[in-house]
């Protein structure tokens, strides 16, 4: 069976990704008060991606589906699994709500067309500093959930998934950290950032590129968040906006914050997810993003593989 708290990372970051979508591109003030921030917004608002699926997940959703069905099919992070089931997402839709791609990131679409072309699927692309965007943390967090090997090999296969799309070392640390911070949630640390810090310090300590790229996420700022696609600045933002309290505030806080709303919610939905657990998603948003059938029946496996003795 799954625990409250690992469906919870699921369908937080689902709910926080769909409940984005509408205002995504949107600058904070155009955002709409928070007590307006719905998966349908106010009427009249200029929606982003009018013809997206009512209540539909992103390429962000998606991708992590994709990276949950990669894990439970394989029985291990397959980057030429996973970069074959990203193609399919990419070019027929699988896994996309009513099979409709209305959202991928430029670096993504570029990394999958090099693989399509046949680059291998770990680092189709030059790692360079202006790629360190969020398209490989926003869907990183099944990783997490599902991993049972230890922290040491939790960080590592963090790297490796990055690397399909965004081989910077930047990008890959705060996908480690990502990991770390929702597996410190799920063994009840007192302080999961902290514990998530300390531990990326230890694990990559003999790595000298990662350590030199270590001061750029700024790990010991304080909470506070701005909503671009920057891999760090999305970081920080859901640990800001998950200061705001419960699962909802979390992310409606993260849209609020404008831009690129619906992985900003989607970072802090997960987290915020597995932090209070499924219950704690307002059954008003689970009930419209969750119920469809794809997911349901992925998570049946998740769960039938878990309870395998």
């Amino acid at each position: 069976m799954l625990d409250d708290r690992r469906l919870g990372g699921l369908f937080g970051l689902l709910v926080g990704d769909a409940l984005g979508v509408p205002y995504e591109f949107r600058r904070p003030a155009q955002i709409p008060p928070l007590a307006e921030i719905e998966l349908a917004p106010p009427r009249g608002y200029d929606r982003a991606h009018p013809r997206a699926p009512a209540a539909a997940w992103s390429d962000d959703g998606a991708m992590a589906l994709c990276l949950l069905d990669s894990l439970l099919e394989a029985g291990r992070l397959d980057p030429d699994d996973l970069a074959v089931r990203f193609r399919r997402w990419a070019f027929e839709g699988y896994l996309a709500v009513e099979g409709r791609v209305f959202d991928i990131g430029i670096q993504t679409s570029q990394a999958l067309r090099a693989i399509e072309r046949g680059a291998p699927a770990v680092d189709p692309i030059p790692a360079e500093e202006r790629g360190n965007g969020n398209g490989a943390l926003m869907r990183v967090l099944p990783l997490a959930l599902w991993h049972a090997g230890d922290d040491a090999a939790l960080a590592r296969d963090a790297r490796l998934q990055t690397r399909v799309t965004h081989p910077h070392v930047r990008a890959q640390l705060c996908s480690v950290v990502y990991c770390l911070w929702a597996r410190a949630h799920l063994d009840g640390a007192a302080d999961p950032w902290a514990a998530a810090v300390a531990r990326t310090r230890e694990l990559v300590a003999d790595d000298p590129a990662a350590t030199r790229e270590l001061p750029a996420l700024r790990l010991d700022d304080p909470p506070g968040g701005k909503g671009s696609g920057y891999v760090v600045d999305s970081l920080h933002s859901a640990r800001f906006a998950l200061t705001k309290g419960s699962y909802e505030a979390a992310v409606k806080a993260a849209v609020a914050l404008g831009d690129d709303t619906d992985t900003t919610a989607a970072i802090t939905g997960g987290i915020a997810g597995v932090r209070d657990g499924a219950g704690a998603i307002p059954s008003r948003w689970r009930a419209a993003v969750t119920e469809r059938a794809a997911l349901t029946a992925l998570v049946e496996r998740w769960a039938a593989q878990r309870g395998a003795p």
